[in-house]
Formats: structure tokens, C-alpha cells, sequence
């Protein structure tokens, strides 16, 4: 019998705690769907979420970061166009020069008055999320 169960991934909203106003880092994909995203990707088998998006930050953005705190799971079954995926959303901080690498086209940092608009995936409401819990100390709700 075969099952179809979501993929596992990971975000990382990582915080440039070196820099005035802690911008957020951003990738620029390079591959469908385009736009903006968060650093990230798929679980490999035999790794844990937090290794996950220690190196998922490390490709994409070339920092090493400092995981600070599970943010939420996100599992809507649209979230991913491609297909059925759950997202492990981490708050990391980081120091340095990031540089766009292995997915991304080009790396960005933004302020909390300049993210972009065309952010791919669930990614506007994973970054509402994480403003609302860094400005008002609000969790996520269920």
C-alpha cells in the first residue's frame, strides 16, 4: 500500500542582528513558483528540522545562524503549488554578509516597511505572523 503524506520543510526568518532595525533576509528564487521567500527547504531523511534549517540558511544565504525559537507549523495543502507540504517556521539570528546561493537568484534585506509583495507561498502570512510576535509578542493562533 502506498501512502502520500506531506513533504517536511523548513523556513528560516533570520534576523541580521549586526544591522540597525534587524532586517530580514529574503531570496529571490530562481525556480517556480518566482518571487520573493524565505530561506529554506525540504527535510532530508535522517535529519531533524533544526539541522534542516541550519542548512538550508547556510546554502541559500551563506550565514550561520543561531536558531532562537520554533515560530509555527504551516500544513495548508495550497501553500505549496507543487505540492502538499508542512513548513517548520524557525526565528534565527545571524551575523554578516549574506550572499545568494544554491535555489537563489538574488538576496536582499529588508525592514519591516519594505518587504516586497510578490513573496512566494504562504510566506506574507508566515511574515504577518512573525511581526505580529516580535511587535505585540503575539503567537501565532491554531
Amino acid at each position: 500500500m502506498a501512502y502520500r503524506n506531506p513533504a517536511p520543510t523548513v523556513d528560516i526568518i533570520i534576523e541580521l542582528i549586526d544591522r540597525p532595525h534587524r532586517p530580514i533576509v529574503l531570496i529571490e528564487r530562481l525556480n517556480p513558483p518566482l518571487g520573493w521567500a524565505l530561506p529554506g527547504g525540504f527535510v532530508d531523511y535522517g535529519e531533524s528540522v533544526e539541522t534542516a534549517a541550519q542548512r538550508e540558511a547556510q546554502e541559500e544565504t551563506g550565514l550561520t545562524v543561531e536558531l532562537v525559537t520554533q515560530l509555527h507549523v504551516y500544513s495548508d495543502p495550497q501553500r505549496d503549488p507543487r505540492q502538499h507540504t508542512l513548513s517548520v517556521v524557525f526565528l534565527a539570528t545571524a551575523t554578516g554578509n549574506p550572499h545568494a546561493g544554491d535555489d537563489a537568484k538574488h538576496l536582499d534585506l529588508f525592514e519591516p516597511w519594505r518587504i516586497p509583495t510578490n513573496l512566494c507561498f504562504d510566506h506574507d502570512r508566515i511574515l504577518r505572523d512573525y511581526y505580529n510576535y516580535r511587535n505585540y509578542g503575539l503567537r501565532p493562533k491554531l
